[in-house]
């Protein structure tokens, strides 16, 4: 039998979580600044299974905001992009009771499916957006 798109989809959801669709997910920002010990303090292995247990989770590199570390980008779920939500940029989250309100409004739904805790309103931030060489 060949999976289906929305099967793929799938594959990384957290164990226990029945197929459907597309959930919230989570991007964490590892490796430069991100998840190194230039951040202390944090147990960054634990903070990502933490958000693993709760979402799909997507390790990055770097996501060029290092001056936000850690960063933890929020990816709307198929029904909170049909309801117009974008994903939601957090900094600086280097708290477990942060990582703990972020877990709880991705089990809720996230961007777009349910307000986040009023206190991750401290962790919001937008990205810089890129300018290309060209002055563009």
């Amino acid at each position: 039998m060949s999976a289906t798109p929305s099967d793929a989809a799938n594959d990384d959801l957290p164990e226990g979580t029945a197929p459907g669709p597309v959930p919230c997910r989570v991007v964490v920002c590892r490796d430069c600044c991100c998840g190194s010990p230039k951040v202390t303090g944090i147990d960054h292995a634990a903070q990502t299974e933490r958000l693993r247990a709760a979402a799909p989770v997507r390790v990055s590199d770097c996501l060029d905001v290092c001056d936000q570390a850690n960063v933890i980008v929020v990816q709307p779920s198929s029904a909170g992009r049909a309801a117009g939500a974008r994903p939601v940029w957090l900094g600086l989250v280097n708290d477990p009771a942060a990582t703990e309100d972020v877990v709880a409004w991705v089990r809720s739904g996230g961007p777009g499916v349910a307000p986040p805790p009023d206190i991750l309103d401290l962790y919001v931030f937008s990205p810089l957006t890129r300018r290309r060489t060209d002055g563009s």
